[in-house]
């Protein structure tokens, strides 16, 4: 895979990164101990701290030692790199673990962590194992569990994601904890940085997938708002609905930086980090049932890498969507929107949708899986297009293209999406929904209130 980050640049190359104000700097400090800081990072709507893909280092034994890779100084103990036909990979490189082995920073990131993630496999065929991510706030003294164990079974490398949400100095290990001489394979380690006035992914700056405001005043409590729980998921945020079983809306970034050449990965799955005792939505939950499973973060906005894609699929990204609204209506708007994007823009979304009962192939329904998961009648999306530059949230003024479509969730629906555009106002009318709230009053009241006709 390729690498996206060299600790050894030019100096003339360092004073042009530190020059721009959506680029990223890593000061090494030393082999030992080195401290990674950054600024905002124009990629998808989120800051990397730390994007490890391994193919830096060279380490040919399992016996403990430090291996120096593009992110820092990492110790490995009954782990090396491999770079067998064996050893599962994107790239040429990956990490190789057995027994009770583990892989540990030697080095500290200073912007906290919102989320880590990694993609996994067992070596070659070998029998499952288990692992675990420990976090450490004290530069390595003492370390701590995060999030749940691990099984690696397959062969084909698979996505884990850990939710941290710690600020501050953090460093991490991975631990394998069962499956004796089983080996596994890891590989694209990656930290997304943790922004405390509001969490990672959902910080408020440049690129940020909650730069224009939480329209429903979600919270991060499982206990206090079941129904509309304030998600960071990384490559977009969300209000997310446990009784609906579906996001009360999703808001993201697009940017020129969110799209590459990852092919669709299809990776349709429940949300391993769902909250205890919430209804786990399966790949399999609308089957039968006439709607799609319509992404609400297009696959599409997310091509960069395959943990950025497959991010997409989880189904708590899911809405049951008519066909034709999913495939011709909806496909056609997120088309154009990203046309936008290569002529030279960047665009923050926000879709959502209300209502119960919606017509699909099979006819009109208000819900799927046995219930669990409720059909909404409408589907809505604010576009807000503003030219490639910095300061984003200060360049939005009343004079900014705004779009905003309402769509009826039926299969007898007009291709065409421009049919369907309306102001943000009547959205706002019919959810309750405070849309674009982190711009000044009087720039919602010109932008809000218009329909678009470009």
């Amino acid at each position: 895979m390729k690498l996206k980050h060299l600790l050894a640049l030019p100096a003339a190359a360092m004073l042009l990164l530190s020059s721009c104000a959506k680029n990223q700097t890593i000061v090494p400090v030393s082999v030992a101990e080195q401290t990674v800081s950054t600024t905002k990072l124009k990629t998808e709507a989120i800051t990397q701290t730390i994007d490890e893909t391994f193919e830096s280092g060279t380490k040919g034994a399992y016996a403990a030692a430090d291996v120096s890779l593009s992110s820092g100084s990492w110790n490995m103990d009954n782990a090396l790199i491999g770079t067998l036909s064996t050893d599962h990979k994107n790239g040429s490189k990956s990490v190789r673990i057995t027994s009770t082995g583990t892989m540990t920073m030697n080095f500290n990131v200073n912007t906290g962590a919102s989320t880590v993630t990694m993609q996994y496999a067992v070596y070659g065929s070998d029998g499952a194992s288990t692992f675990q991510l420990w976090q450490s706030t004290n530069s390595g003294s003492s370390y701590t569990q995060v999030g749940s164990t691990i099984t690696a079974s397959s062969t084909t490398l698979a996505t884990a994601t850990f939710t941290v949400n710690t600020s501050g100095t953090i460093r991490f290990q991975l631990r394998k904890v069962s499956g004796g001489s089983n080996r596994i394979n890891i590989d694209d380690f990656t930290v997304n940085s943790y922004d405390s006035g509001s969490g990672g992914g959902g910080s408020t700056g440049d690129n940020t997938n909650l730069l224009l405001g939480n329209p429903s005043g979600a919270v991060s409590s499982v206990t206090m708002a079941p129904n509309n729980y304030l998600w960071d998921q990384t490559y977009f945020v969300e209000s997310y609905n446990s009784t609906r079983g579906e996001p009360n809306w999703v808001s993201w970034y697009l940017g020129a930086s969110s799209l590459g050449s990852t092919a669709r990965t299809d990776a349709f799955r429940a949300d391993p980090n769902l909250p205890s005792g919430w209804y786990a939505v399966q790949s399999t939950s609308y089957s039968g049932s006439g709607f799609d499973r319509g992404h609400n973060c297009p696959s599409a906005d997310r091509t960069t890498t395959t943990t950025a894609n497959e991010a997409t699929f989880l189904m708590t990204n899911m809405i049951p969507q008519a066909p034709n609204n999913n495939q011709q209506t909806w496909a056609n708007f997120e088309n154009y929107l990203r046309s936008l994007v290569t002529a030279g823009n960047e665009v923050y979304i926000v879709m959502g949708n209300y209502g119960t009962g919606g017509t699909g192939s099979s006819g009109t329904a208000s819900s799927v899986d046995n219930g669990h998961v409720a059909v909404p009648s409408n589907v809505w999306k604010v576009a807000v297009v503003i030219p490639n530059g910095n300061g984003d949230l200060a360049r939005i003024t009343s004079s900014t293209r705004v779009i905003a479509i309402n769509t009826p969730n039926i299969n007898t629906i007009n291709s065409d999406w421009k049919t369907y555009r309306c102001t943000v106002r009547s959205i706002e009318s019919a959810t309750g929904y405070n849309l674009l709230s982190a711009l000044p009053q009087s720039v919602q009241d010109a932008v809000e209130t218009v329909v678009d006709n470009q």
